[in-house]
């Protein structure tokens, strides 16, 4: 009986335990679920093993309760039956017999009583037996429950992890492409192109100031030869 009873008030314990209070304590929620559910696991076992074991015993003492029940009256139709006889026979005269019979009457009326004491002892204990098996049953029921709450807290738990890790590898990825900013780096590229192509277009007009300052040096020595020609000339006329 102590046994059972400490079996039952441990899955009681258990079904009553503030599962969210639990959590905000836990340095580590997902291993303590997971040490939850194994103990619960384990306490179910255990209960259902006394859950059986107590309703053996229920049935045996049901059994015998019944039995004296049958035995009450069995006894008590002998002792009907030995009354009869011996009032038939006193009836015929047979004194000596009917008292034989008065006896056995007797005999039969103390056994109902004791099968009488037998199913009003046992009727408390059955009764304490019946309650402690409602009980057992009600927890083993209650811890059920707390069990399968305990695995979906687990399962919310370990897929809520997953999502965040999930959201942390995104959001490292996503910054690091922010610190990569293609924009940027195509600003800066296109810059450097535009350098560049200054640069030649500087090159390029400078190149052609050079030409035509070429050109314009050509012109002015075709003038001073042309001046020089015509003065010839006139030397020669004179």
């Amino acid at each position: 009986m102590a046994e059972k009873q400490s079996i039952l008030g441990r899955i009681t314990q258990l079904a009553k335990a503030n599962l969210n209070a639990l959590l905000d304590r836990a340095e580590d929620p997902q291993k303590m679920l997971d040490q939850l559910v194994r103990d619960y696991t384990n306490s179910i076992v255990e209960a259902e093993e006394a859950v059986a074991q107590t309703v053996g015993n229920l049935r045996l003492s049901e059994k015998d309760y019944e039995e004296d029940q049958a035995a009450v009256r069995e006894w008590g139709a002998k002792a009907a039956a030995a009354s009869r006889k011996a009032e038939e026979t006193r009836a015929a005269g047979r004194e000596d017999e009917a008292a034989k019979w008065d006896a056995l009457a007797r005999t039969a009326l103390a056994k109902q009583l004791d099968f009488e004491k037998e199913v009003r002892d046992a009727e408390p204990v059955l009764k304490a037996q019946r309650e402690i098996v409602e009980k057992l049953k009600n927890g083993l029921n209650s811890s059920r429950a707390k069990l399968d709450q305990l695995k979906d807290k687990r399962d919310q738990l370990i897929a809520r992890t997953r999502t965040a890790e999930a959201q942390e590898k995104l959001h490292s990825t996503v910054s690091s492409i922010n610190v990569l900013d293609p924009a940027s780096e195509l600003s800066r590229f296109e810059d450097r192109v535009r350098q560049q192509e200054a640069q030649i277009a500087g090159k390029l007009e400078i190149a052609a100031d050079s030409f035509e300052a070429r050109f314009e040096e050509l012109e002015v020595s075709a003038n001073d030869l042309e001046i020089e020609a015509r003065l010839a000339a006139l030397k020669n006329q004179q």
